[in-house]
């Protein structure tokens, strides 16, 4: 017999259990578990049913139905892989006015002018007047395109059935519902409910869906965390509300690389892609300024150059100041304990503050020795070759250790124009326009860079 009783469920995400907690284990939420009735009874023992189609050997399955379609938006075809593969299901999500509905607009324009079959825009948050207004200041408009103003799923459906559109895209998914699920749209349950739905719809009629999803003030995608696991790709669409940069970085793709970044402008007609954003990262100053040094990050396959900015200034306060913006705050602690332990470089009084130029966020330990020469020549006054780029990550006995990819970084470097690079030893094959200098520690590094001309 099952003992009755009741079971709680994480507003969150999802997660359930016997009894009421005050922390989700899950999310780390608290104060989120709601009380759901009685616990659900043990699964009962499924029998074997006839299979829908035969099994059959994996090389006689037909690729040709699952090769991905381009969009028409080259940034975002790079993401996804190739572009939309029948049948997937993409989350973009990101903060409010950042560009999602905007560049979905271009996507389903780009799709009906090039693709030869229709596409079909739902929006639950806009009335269908205010989306049309925003295609006709784009250029957004063609006559394949289909626009719906619904927040029932049924309805949606239904739509589906009277367009049969090529691409189907849903803003958003929290702002849906479905008439077999209990709760306001938005919850756990109604976001579980439409996102099945329309995952089965994609699966069944081959139908690729974009789904608009929201995020947390944390910044990660609202809703239970299983909305991430039913889609295929999940997008997170990032940008600077002061700056016109915007950045669709790959979380999740089943059909291609995890990590790849498409760069994009946000202008008053609409978006574009940009296919060279390294300029976009840097500062060209009309001559050398000092707590400036260049580095080569690479996201995804892209290499990029940024720059990383210091600031050392004597502090009034008992505990001296340390700010940072676009980058890791732990390796930047790290990388400043290392320069003052293994350098002599005196840190400890002083106010320190880093950056990164043109709101590029950069987290991979390759930016290490850059943050080490910029607060070096931010606390001596002394400016870095402009024509400098540093490569390396930066360990606690203060050795610089070798990174991916370092030829192709400098690659990157030298159509720049950029002439010498500090690299760990032992890079691999380098290209042979730019002048390489292997140093293997950080006091090395900071004796290299005097011999490098400005």
């Amino acid at each position: 017999m099952v003992k009755k009783g009741s079971s709680y469920r994480c507003s969150e995400c999802g997660y359930e259990v016997a009894k009421w907690l005050g922390r989700c284990p899950e999310c780390q939420a608290w104060g989120t578990f709601e009380e759901r009735g009685d616990a659900r009874a043990p699964i009962a023992r499924v029998a074997a049913g006839a299979p829908s189609s035969p099994a059959r050997p994996i090389a006689d399955v037909d690729i040709e139905t699952s090769r991905a379609r381009a969009t028409g938006v080259s940034e975002l075809d790079r993401v996804l892989g190739g572009g939309l593969v029948p049948g997937v299901v993409v989350l973009l999500a990101g903060e409010p006015g950042v560009g999602k509905s905007t560049l979905l607009l271009e996507v389903a324009y780009q799709w009906a002018a090039n693709s030869g079959a229709s596409a079909l825009y739902v929006t639950g948050e806009e009335s269908a007047g205010q989306v049309r207004l925003r295609a006709e200041r784009t250029g957004n408009v063609h006559d394949r395109m289909f626009l719906a103003s619904e927040s029932d799923l049924s309805a949606v459906l239904g739509h589906v059935d009277n367009v049969e559109p090529g691409l189907l895209i849903v803003d958003s998914v929290q702002t849906m519902s479905s008439p077999q699920a209990e709760g306001a749209p938005g919850g756990v349950t109604q976001v579980r409910a439409v996102a099945a739905g329309l995952v089965a719809l994609a699966k069944e009629r081959g139908l690729p869906i974009v789904l608009v999803g929201h995020v947390t003030k944390e910044g990660s995608v609202a809703g239970p965390r299983v909305l991430e696991h039913l889609v295929d790709v999940v997008l997170h669409f990032e940008g600077d509300k002061h700056s016109t940069l915007r950045m669709v970085r790959g979380v999740k793709n089943r059909f291609g690389a995890a990590d790849e970044i498409g760069c994009f402008e946000l202008r008053d007609d609409g978006i574009v892609g940009v296919p060279d954003p390294s300029g976009l990262f840097l500062n060209r100053h009309a001559e050398a300024v000092p707590g400036t040094a260049i580095t080569v990050t690479v996201e995804g396959k892209r290499p990029l150059l940024g720059e990383v900015q210091a600031l050392v200034t004597e502090s009034s306060l008992a505990q001296p100041r340390r700010a940072v913006s676009g980058l890791d705050s732990a390796r930047v602690s790290m990388v400043l304990a290392v320069l003052e332990k293994r350098t002599g470089s005196p840190l400890g009084g002083k106010d320190v503050y880093t950056a990164t130029v043109g709101g590029m966020k950069v987290t991979e330990p390759a930016v290490d020795l850059a943050v080490a020469l910029a607060v070096w020549s931010g606390m001596r006054d002394r400016a870095l070759s402009p024509r400098l780029v540093a490569i390396g990550e930066v360990g606690l006995a203060g050795e610089v250790r070798r990174v991916t990819g370092v030829g192709r970084r400098l690659a990157e470097a030298e159509r720049m124009g950029f002439t010498h690079a500090l690299v760990p030893p032992d890079p691999g094959p380098l290209p042979e326009g730019i002048k390489t200098l292997e140093v293997s520690d950080l006091a090395s590094a900071l004796h290299a860079v005097e011999y490098v001309p400005i």
